[in-house]
């Protein structure tokens, strides 16, 4: 609902700069940054270290020119560079854009989750989508 402070924004930073794992990719055109893609744990236990969750966002004046899917295949790649088993999109059901992007990398709906999130007024369903790299992890 609002924009991080400061504070936040340099804490995520510095999280994601140490952790390699965790990579961020921005894509800028023209000196303006268009969106960014990155990684991150799925869940801070031991046991999900060979997961990362995917987080995608394109600045809506930049939607449609084609830098959505290179920008999350950078990430996806990564992952699997790094030794990850699977890589997760938790998208709102509703983001019919995101999902095909995702399901076009190979992505498939492993869990949906009625009404899990609340947002502008309203519940809104989660789906959540997974890319699994048989040859990697544990």
């Amino acid at each position: 609902y609002e924009p991080w402070p400061w504070e936040t924004r340099l804490a995520w930073w510095q999280e994601h700069e140490a952790d390699p794992t965790c990579p961020v990719f921005v894509a800028e055109v023209a000196g303006d940054v268009a969106g960014f893609a990155y990684l991150s744990w799925f869940r801070s236990k031991i046991g999900y270290r060979f997961t990362r969750e995917d987080t995608i966002y394109i600045d809506p004046s930049y939607q449609g020119r084609g830098l959505a899917r290179p920008l999350l295949s950078r990430a996806v790649d990564a992952a699997r560079a790094d030794g990850m088993r699977a890589v997760l999109g938790v998208i709102e059901a509703s983001n019919e854009r995101s999902i095909r992007l995702h399901e076009g990398l190979g992505f498939v709906e492993a869990a949906r989750l009625p009404a899990t999130g609340f947002k502008f007024g309203r519940w809104l369903d989660c789906v959540y989508l997974q890319l699994t790299f048989p040859e990697a992890g544990g």
